[in-house]
């Protein structure tokens, strides 16, 4: 299949609320139509991101991928690989300066980027973690500042990276669930919070300067952007999930903090806190609970520029865009502007993505479909084939059942007496004499 052909591709994202996976049909033009959607909730075989019980998650994974291949948009097409998107607490970047040098007068080639970035990804790092990739920021060639090396000529090529890394075990256990436990084999692993980078923020707010944070159920990434590439990317172990804990310790059922937190919860005190809950809660206590906690997670995000060396006002002209099921909570996006003084806007997918599945909506899938295009754009990847029909006859290998035949009864060769009316004829005959003709019709 080439480049001018429509390709079917999947995408499988893994969080601690929800695991999800879509089909899509990538056009030639860069188009993405994300055709169909599952997803299971109430995850407890993850954790902060990393998959802890590998078969309960596997169990699922072949239930969703199960009812993506019955769905009409799909069906008959069967899913035969796909790309699945990496996250978890431990997911972080850490920057590396990387030099070659060369002879004089050398043309910088694909060959040579290579060879720059096996060395940076072989840097000396924590042993506890691995390198997942290397994301240049810029290139200079001899003593020349680049973002497109490639054709130059110099007799050296320097670059600052990031390193993204993690610990092995949230790689290992995401292969060994899909890969190994479902039998699916794995097209590509998508750094999650770079995908979305990539579709959700625009060049302009990459070179103004911007964060981009996704609020998830026990998990917060926060990745910062600068002259048009990432400087900073954290994961940090706070989410929606922290909040619905804290109001279990008012004699609440998880399940009830969750619906209180979703349908009358707020980020900010609202004048109408005295209503929120009813049933005998104490609807100060609650709203209280989810203030400080916000702030808190809120906080924790802004203290992300001191650690990425940035002043906010002057370096981060782009704002923040905010995305994830957290961040759904009323009140949260004025919570966050009032706390950094940064414009807040809520992040969504880019126009050459289309939803044909109208019972999903754009919020809900960001990552996942962050992830399937990542995965899918720049190259010729297939995700899903039909399966070929086994010819009906002519198959050596197949033995085709015939249908059951009962055996005629054989035929009895022993001769056979007369029958009783032929005896009774017989007797008549005898008695009455017979007078040359065939009187037997009288007697039928």
């Amino acid at each position: 299949m080439g480049m001018t052909d429509d390709r079917y591709v999947a995408a499988l994202e893994i969080s601690s609320s929800k695991i999800i996976a879509v089909v899509g049909r990538m056009r030639p033009g860069g188009q993405l139509d994300i055709l169909a959607s599952e997803q299971e909730k109430e995850v407890e075989s993850v954790r902060y991101g990393v998959i802890r019980n590998l078969e309960e998650a596997a169990t699922r994974i072949a239930r969703i991928i199960s009812k993506l291949e019955r769905k009409p948009m799909v069906a008959p097409r069967k899913i035969t690989s796909i790309f699945v998107g990496l996250s978890g607490l431990s997911l972080k970047s850490i920057p590396s300066k990387t030099l070659l040098t060369l002879p004089d007068d050398t043309e910088i080639t694909e060959e040579v980027i290579k060879r720059l970035l096996t060395q940076a990804r072989s840097t000396a790092i924590d042993s506890s973690l691995e390198v997942i990739d290397a994301v240049p920021r810029f290139y200079v060639v001899g003593k020349q500042k680049t973002m497109s090396p490639v054709g130059t000529v110099g007799n050296s090529i320097s670059t600052d990276f990031d390193l993204i890394v993690c610990h092995p075990e949230i790689k290992n256990n995401l292969i060994r669930t899909v890969r190994d436990k479902r039998g699916i084999p794995i097209k590509g692993v998508v750094v999650t919070a770079l995908a979305v980078g990539q579709i959700v923020l625009s060049a302009e707010q990459k070179r103004y300067g911007c964060m981009l944070v996704d609020m998830g159920a026990e998990t917060t990434t926060v990745s910062i952007y600068r002259s048009g590439h990432l400087h900073y990317f954290a994961t940090l172990p706070l989410g929606g999930r922290n909040i619905t804990r804290d109001l279990s310790t008012a004699n609440l059922l998880e399940e009830r903090a969750e619906d209180i937190k979703i349908k009358a919860g707020s980020a900010i005190l609202r004048d109408s806190s005295a209503s929120l809950v009813s049933s005998g809660v104490d609807a100060h206590l609650v709203s209280n609970i989810i203030i400080a906690r916000s702030e808190e997670i809120v906080t924790n995000i802004i203290k992300q520029f001191d650690y990425a060396e940035l002043d906010p006002a002057k370096d981060i002209p782009g704002g923040i865009v905010l995305i994830g099921g957290a961040s759904k909570l009323n009140g949260m996006i004025e919570l966050l502007t009032e706390k950094s003084g940064l414009n807040v806007t809520r992040g969504v997918l880019p126009s050459y993505i289309h939803l044909e599945d109208v019972k999903i909506s754009g919020p809900e899938i960001i990552e996942v479909a962050s992830i399937l295009y990542a995965g899918a754009s720049g190259n010729d990847a297939t995700c899903l084939e039909i399966p070929q029909e086994l010819p009906k006859m002519g198959n050596p290998n197949i033995e085709e059942e015939e249908e059951e035949v009962l055996p005629k009864p054989k035929p009895d060769n022993k001769p056979k007496g007369p029958s009783w009316w032929g005896r009774l004829k017989d007797k008549a005959i005898e008695a009455f004499g017979s007078n040359g003709e065939d009187d037997s019709d009288a007697l039928d």
